[in-house]
């Protein structure tokens, strides 16, 4: 039986508004039947840190720090708490919600798209894991409450490796479609990212960034050898083929995504109206 093509794009190193607003155009025109299903890979120039749909920008960012530092700042349409994307791969996944091999509740759809996150991980040789969080208990042992970053806040699912999570995903629907995407980290500097949150003091700064040591663990932590850029890409492509028993086709954007992702990095992703909403 001939396998489903779905689209594979890898765009360059983009701004953190542009990322997003491609992300977005590719759901909309996939909602128009004008593009199929896509997974696409890329990264960020500068490195970039993304917060999610309902944080309060000022009140949990350290905005002067971030601008200092020269990073980007954008607000994800998707939820979730604060992620650093810098030494890391960010992947989405855009398919329409009524499609078969999708299930309705959001919780199990998560779970189906994340098999090629998994399957991605064991290419690397990683022993990588999805475990259910269906208790109480087992959501603890993978959260730090306060905290607001993102590899501190569970999903229905976890991908761990060693007991420690390595991928950070958040998920929307919109207009009929489903859009995944998250961070698989590479390396992290973890001083670097709770020097952009803001705490109620040094003393809960220093407990929950340990408690995220404890549960956050990068590829190149774990692997037994170092990890490039390229042999993440290439694994992660083969491992969302495996995971959705699908071929990805690699592709490029069409005129009408790239003409779309321009208006709405500009009149979206890059304004305070929408990166300061809350």
């Amino acid at each position: 039986m001939e396998m489903e093509k779905w689209r594979y794009v890898v765009t360059p190193p983009m701004s953190p508004e542009m990322n997003m607003a491609i992300d977005e155009a590719i759901l909309t025109l996939h909602s128009q039947g004008k593009v199929p299903p896509t997974v696409r890979f890329y990264t960020w120039n500068p490195a970039t840190l993304s917060i999610g749909y309902f944080q309060k920008m000022e009140k949990e960012i350290n905005i002067d720090e971030v601008k200092r530092l020269g990073l980007g700042l954008v607000r994800r349409p998707t939820g979730g708490r604060a992620v650093l994307h810098d030494a890391e791969l960010t992947y989405s996944v855009i398919v329409s919600e009524d499609h078969p091999q999708m299930p309705k509740s959001v919780t199990e759809a998560y779970k189906v798209i994340s098999m090629g996150l998994l399957h991605g991980f064991q290419k690397l040789g990683l022993k990588a894991e999805m475990v259910s969080l269906a208790t109480e208990e087992e959501k603890a042992k993978y959260n730090s409450p306060g905290s607001s970053a993102c590899f501190d806040s569970p999903s229905w699912y976890e991908l761990v490796v060693e007991g420690k999570k390595v991928a950070g995903s958040a998920q929307t629907r919109q207009k009929g479609v489903i859009l995944q995407h998250g961070s698989i980290l590479l390396d992290m500097d973890v001083d670097l990212l709770f020097s952009l949150l803001t705490f109620p003091s040094e003393r809960v700064k220093e407990r929950m960034m340990n408690s995220f040591k404890q549960k956050a663990v990068t590829i190149n932590e774990v692997s037994s050898k170092p990890i490039s850029l390229e042999e993440a890409i290439e694994a992660f492509y083969q491992g969302f083929a495996e995971g959705l028993g699908i071929e990805l086709i690699p592709m490029d954007l069409t005129a009408e995504e790239q003409q779309l992702a321009k208006e709405l990095a500009e009149n979206r992703y890059r304004t305070d109206e929408w990166n300061f909403r809350r």
